[in-house]
């Protein structure tokens, strides 16, 4: 089975919300909401995929200073694995907007459950619950 590799971060703002971002239709799992990132490019490392994904969908600038890795998602689709490691950032420059046609949303860690996800991302929300309760 294939092994896919994509990064991705929880942006936590000063009233501790976590932006999540909904796929666009056209693409594969339309509709369900996320954590931002992407998919690492071949000799990149995680965390400067991670920023380059943040600047292309956001338009925000990450220091790689400010990216604190949290936990990982380990998922069997049906066909590939996916290996998702979650970074938490707390500081950006710049407003986070929609550059690829996701809807955005901040929300509250204990309401992230209300939105529709794709399976891998769902056992990362504990993980968020705990450290912004």
């Amino acid at each position: 089975m294939k092994l896919v590799l994509v990064v991705a971060a929880a942006l936590i703002d000063p009233d501790g919300r976590v932006l999540i971002a909904q796929r666009p239709e056209g693409k594969t799992l339309a509709g369900l909401w996320e954590f931002p990132g992407g998919k690492l490019e071949p000799g990149e490392r995680p965390e400067a995929a991670l920023i380059r994904e943040l600047h292309e969908e956001l338009g925000i600038t990450v220091q790689e200073a400010c990216l604190a890795p949290l936990t990982f998602a380990s998922h069997a689709y049906d066909d590939f694995h996916l290996l998702m490691p979650l970074y938490i950032c707390r500081r950006w420059e710049g407003l986070a907007v929609s550059k690829e046609g996701q809807n955005l949303k901040w929300v509250r860690p204990n309401k992230l459950r209300d939105y529709p996800m794709p399976a891998a991302d769902i056992p990362l929300i504990p993980h968020l619950t705990g450290l912004l309760s």
